[in-house]
């Protein structure tokens, strides 16, 4: 697919400066790219490559003050971050739009419902009274348990398992290796010291515009649902444990792991490794440092905390300045001490 600087340049309400006919057909890095790519600059610490690129095309900031002349056509954007992003998101979906219809072999049952423009990867299999919305991409080797509900434009990527009843809504993307909907970890002790497993009736929704990373698990609720409102973003290697529900906007790292039926509010901000117990809330806003243990509910919005167990980030890292003079304050005391001793002989 080509692309001229105009049509970019619309797209982005960008304006330009150079040949506003030349196209584009694949993208580069700025330091990398190559005549008929497209690139972008937007860190300072970039700006040297500009000026030898051979990129047809770069985006920039409106506040760029060039030192010298430079051979690519320029579209000037307020944030060129963000406009590339959303030139990606853009070339991204007119390649999936390309991506309808059902590959051969797979299973779909009769009573699934498949709306207009959708995609079914070879070797995935599609459940009883499963429905899927219109535009949605379920790429190769993909499960769908018995009445599932995929909204749409989804894109579920190769090897993903949705177990049976969960919902999963519109816009929603999820990479490969993961799995929603597993049993959640419930097992009641008996006398003997055995396990009786606990059967988990309830299911897993995940609301609008949901990013889930690769190999992640998100356990099914006991009972009622584990919900991921809109707009989360979830990385790779996550464990969501059963009746957990991570709110609006709340973004967490990889290898973090959430225990049964906690709360984590909206825009909370969790680092990689983060550890959280069970049946807590988290308030809304909170930042949890990498590596923390949270052993207790956060209550206070915008709470920044870290440690295991995490407390106040402020205090910690006082804490952690003071550990560092001790050698000094040991010595100190020692000195102190010897004087004492002397003084009183």
């Amino acid at each position: 697919m080509q692309f001229t600087a105009t049509q970019i340049a619309i797209l982005l309400n960008g304006t330009i400066e150079g040949n506003a006919d030349v196209s584009v057909s694949s993208f580069g890095k700025i330091e990398e790219a190559t005549n008929g790519q497209l690139s972008f600059l937007s860190n300072p610490k970039y700006e040297e490559y500009i000026y030898s690129s051979a990129a047809s095309i770069v985006i920039v900031n409106e506040s760029l003050a060039l030192k010298q002349a430079v051979q690519p056509t320029l579209i000037k954007v307020k944030d060129a971050y963000s406009a590339f992003a959303i030139l990606l998101d853009a070339y991204q979906n007119l390649q999936a739009q390309q991506l309808v219809g059902i590959e051969q072999p797979s299973q779909i049952h009769p009573t699934a419902v498949l709306a207009p423009k959708v995609f079914v990867g070879a070797f995935s299999y599609i459940g009883e009274k499963v429905t899927i919305g219109e535009g949605s991409k379920i790429y190769p080797q993909t499960f769908v348990g018995n009445q599932v509900s995929i909204g749409k434009n989804c894109i579920i990527h190769p090897g993903v398992k949705i177990y049976h009843h969960c919902i999963i809504g519109n816009n929603v993307i999820i990479h490969s290796g993961t799995i929603i909907g597993s049993d959640g970890f419930g097992f009641a002790p008996l006398a003997d010291g055995s396990y009786k497993k606990i059967p988990q009736i309830g299911n897993v929704i995940i609301e609008d515009d949901v990013e889930i990373g690769s190999n992640s698990t998100i356990d099914r609720a006991t009972m009622g649902s584990t919900v991921i409102k809109a707009g989360a973003k979830l990385d790779n290697l996550l464990q969501i444990a059963h009746n957990v529900e991570i709110g609006n906007h709340t973004v967490i790292a990889a290898q973090s792991g959430i225990s049964g039926s906690t709360k984590i509010g909206n825009r909370v901000l969790i680092g990689g490794q983060v550890g959280i117990v069970g049946h807590i809330h988290i308030a809304d806003g909170t930042k949890i440092n990498a590596q923390s243990g949270v052993s207790k509910s956060i209550k206070t919005s915008n709470t920044a905390v870290t440690g295991s167990p995490a407390y106040d980030f402020t205090a910690a890292l006082r804490s952690q300045a003071i550990a560092r003079k001790l050698p000094d304050l040991e010595k100190r005391i020692k000195d102190l001490e010897q004087q004492l001793s002397e003084l009183k002989k």
